[in-house]
């Protein structure tokens, strides 16, 4: 159950950040990239489950290690492109689309696919617009399913928040 958590939480950092990549950007090892991303999503979540009890550090550690391996895997299976197309429809369905409508994405040349599902929208106390989200990618056969919030922040970009 905790390896599925910081594989969502991973995957949700992922798209969004993987959005971000522009073809100009210098090539970056897929499988260190994800490593890296799944690491700091891991350490995160095990940060915030292990908050009130005495082995806190222990939390942090196990999630930092096992959001690394999980990332790791991922980041092998999904290449550049597929990254790029998840990213993007995770951006427009948070930016364009009501609640409830899935934004789909399909990669014809790895056959991997996914979409990415807006689920609650809602305003902070400062009035910053968020958005609850549902991502799923299809890798082989197998499905990951990913839930996180992101807030809109200066630039006008979405970041992920939770």
């Amino acid at each position: 159950m905790f390896t599925r958590i910081v594989t969502a939480t991973m995957i949700s950092a992922a798209l969004l950040v993987g959005g971000c990549a522009t073809t100009n950007s210098p090539p970056v090892n897929k499988e260190t990239a994800g490593t890296g991303i799944g690491a700091v999503a891991g350490a995160l979540l095990g940060y915030g489950l292990g908050k009130g009890h005495s082995d806190k550090e222990a939390a942090v550690v196990i999630g930092a290690i096992l959001g690394g391996a999980a990332g790791n895997r991922l980041g092998a299976r999904l290449n550049e492109a597929d990254r790029i197309m998840a990213g993007n429809t995770l951006g427009d369905a948070l930016e364009n689309d009501p609640v409830g409508n899935a934004r789909q994405w399909q990669n014809p040349d790895t056959g991997h696919a996914g979409s990415a599902v807006p689920t609650r929208t809602f305003y902070n106390n400062d009035g910053t617009p968020c958005r609850e989200f549902t991502t799923t990618v299809n890798i082989g056969g197998q499905q990951e399913n990913a839930h996180g919030t992101a807030c809109r922040v200066a630039d006008g970009s979405w970041k992920i928040v939770q």
